[in-house]
């Protein structure tokens, strides 16, 4: 992908389409050209290393992912689909450094880092079996703003190594029905980081917003909520009643309203394009959880400029018919150009699909 200030959200014509798909060979001419820039030496002291080592994130054995006395665990109440990758994410707040809370938005100091880890576990009815870990990404609030760094992990599962590139890895597991499954997973380079993560033109974290964070959560010492956890120890001025602020729920929690696990849905996996802030901000396809407005939501709306992302569909969301609804036309597709979300995934989220196929069954 050309490297560009401005990401696209929907493909308006098949030119954009290979425009942002296929000329991956000129953009890694393009980063290799300054990939040694990049890389800095554990001497340096500076920002970003070469190995995900050098910054003692985790004790003992790497693969563990213990994290070190600075790491704090945290975990959005829904998760972003990642052909089924599993994740573990950390934040790490600079020595004597908090976060505020600033209209209801997190102010994270300069220094911040995020954390992911991405893993499949070989046997997904074994989930705290053997796995192996695929990469893992920073986003570090530097002095010009968020930068986000790719490190992928070596086979031997002791170290990874910066890649701004991005890769590719093949990945076996059993699923839950114990079948194998295949992935070609794909790594992002650090461009197309930028093609989520943008909020205004900038980058900006997705799960770490008050809406994910505000709920419950059980890890080592931490018990409750876990924005009252960061008060508690020092990391966070500003958060008072958890009551006043939105706290989304876990999508994958059948037991909950059919209408929230939809909307958890959408807000995580689309709105960080599809919002006033997000580059898909001119199709007015506005897919957060505290949308109310139907034609923002797609319903009976035709797109602006989808092209062959549209198919022979005519409206985003069509109320009951969800075979007919361009949202789950894209949803169900790997086909480049129709594919929604663009990025982040090679494989169909089926579980996904049938939630939001039923909500949109569910609409009069």
């Amino acid at each position: 992908m050309l490297i560009q200030k401005k990401s696209l959200a929907f493909i308006s014509s098949l030119v954009a389409v290979f425009a942002i798909f296929f000329s991956c060979k000129k953009e890694e001419s393009i980063v290799e050209t300054t990939t040694s820039e990049i890389e800095t030496e554990e001497a340096d002291g500076l920002y970003p290393y070469k190995w995900l080592t050098t910054y003692a994130f985790f004790d003992g054995e790497i693969s563990n992912l213990n994290p070190a006395e600075d790491l704090i665990f945290y975990k959005p109440s829904s998760s972003l689909f990642t052909d089924y990758a599993h994740k573990t994410r950390f934040i790490q707040f600079p020595e004597g450094e908090k976060a505020k809370l600033v209209n209801g938005e997190f102010d994270f100091p300069e220094g911040t880092i995020l954390v992911k880890n991405f893993y499949y576990p070989l046997d997904f009815k074994k989930q705290e079996g053997e796995r192996r870990i695929i990469e893992t990404r920073l986003l570090i609030l530097e002095e010009s703003g968020w930068e986000a760094y790719p490190y992928i992990w070596n086979d031997e599962q002791t170290n990874a190594q910066l890649k701004v590139i991005g890769g590719q890895k093949e990945v076996h597991f059993k699923d839950l029905e114990g079948k194998d499954q295949v992935v070609d997973y794909l790594i992002p380079n650090r461009n197309q980081c930028k093609t989520c993560h943008n909020k205004n033109e900038e980058m900006a974290p997705i799960g770490v917003q008050v809406k994910h964070l505000n709920n419950d959560l059980d890890f080592q010492d931490q018990h409750g909520n876990q924005l009252e956890y960061w008060s508690q120890i020092g990391k966070l001025d500003g958060f008072e009643d958890p009551g006043q602020y939105p706290s989304l729920i876990n999508y994958e929690n059948e037991s909950l309203p059919l209408d929230e696990r939809a909307m958890a849905y959408l807000d995580i996996n689309c709105s960080h394009c599809h919002r006033t802030e997000g580059p898909a901000s001119t199709s007015g396809l506005f897919l957060t959880y505290n949308e109310k407005d139907p034609m923002k939501l797609g319903i009976n709306k035709t797109p602006v400029a989808a092209g062959i992302g549209a198919g022979s569909h005519k409206f985003d969301v069509v109320p009951g018919k969800p075979e007919e609804s361009i949202v789950i036309h894209r949803m169900n597709s790997t086909e480049v150009g129709v594919a929604m979300p663009e990025l982040g995934r090679t494989t169909i989220h089926k579980e996904g699909v049938e939630l939001i196929r039923n909500w949109i069954k569910s609409l009069e």
